[in-house]
């Protein structure tokens, strides 16, 4: 590939992402599917790799013997599908977390409070299949818990679903976040999801779906609580 000619001398003939992953490996940090490096792009450098990804893409295409100089349908998949995975699907592995208003719990609120369903869209790191499915989230405050608004939740899992994900990986990076961003004294979160992975290729079961859960605080070691959270989950059947 071609560098940008607006890079600096030393940088010319370097992949974007080569430099991107330097970067990373000098800071000793890991670079998984799943995780956010962010830090590590600099401003205007996201062009530039999605200028890379596109022509790497367009090998793919050629690979798999698609004529794309003579199908008008196909002449310009490299580049949308670039642009699909760094700007959309995987958008949450190459932006910073979106910001938060964190307000005081002024009124010392410490009842059982529950967000969702927030539906959110991912994509399986074995095959980059979507997946797709509910969360819901429950929060039991305190005097000390900063309250942020209901679409902040749904920010948040946006955020961390848009990276190459399993499920069960996903949920527990989420109540991370919230943990952190919050503070509360217990937190639930239910995942239920459609993997298309199982019915693209596979077993092609398109009915199963896959439901997991993270307990923190009150709601790990209170089992009525935990009943209470479970029993106002409006899941379909």
């Amino acid at each position: 590939m071609t560098a940008p000619s607006n890079l600096p001398a030393e940088d010319m003939g370097t992949p974007m992402s080569v430099k991107i992953r330097e970067r990373i490996l000098a800071a000793r940090k890991r670079f998984n599917a799943n995780d956010n490096i962010a830090e590590f792009i600099h401003p205007g450098e996201l062009e530039h790799l999605l200028d890379e990804v596109s022509e790497k893409m367009q090998t793919v295409l050629d690979s798999m013997v698609i004529d794309t100089n003579n199908d008008h349908n196909t002449q310009q998949t490299a580049r949308r599908v670039a642009k699909m995975y760094l700007k959309e699907v995987f958008k949450g592995r190459y932006v910073e977390c979106p910001e938060v208003t964190e307000f005081p719990n002024a009124e010392r609120l410490n009842e059982l409070m529950i967000v969702g369903p927030i539906t959110v869209r991912s994509a399986c790191s074995h095959h980059l299949c979507p997946v797709i499915g509910q969360i819901w989230i429950g929060v039991m405050p305190n005097e000390h818990t900063n309250v942020i608004g209901l679409s902040k939740y749904a920010r948040l899992a946006e955020w961390v679903m848009g990276r190459p994900q399993i499920q069960e990986e996903a949920v527990v990076q989420l109540a991370d976040l919230i943990q952190r961003k919050t503070q509360p004294d217990g937190l639930a979160i239910v995942m239920e999801a459609s993997h298309f992975c199982m019915g693209w290729r596979g077993v092609k079961d398109m009915d199963s779906k896959m439901i997991n859960s993270v307990m923190r605080g009150v709601f790990l070691k209170n089992a009525n609580l935990r009943r209470e959270f479970l029993s106002l989950i409006p899941r379909k059947a």
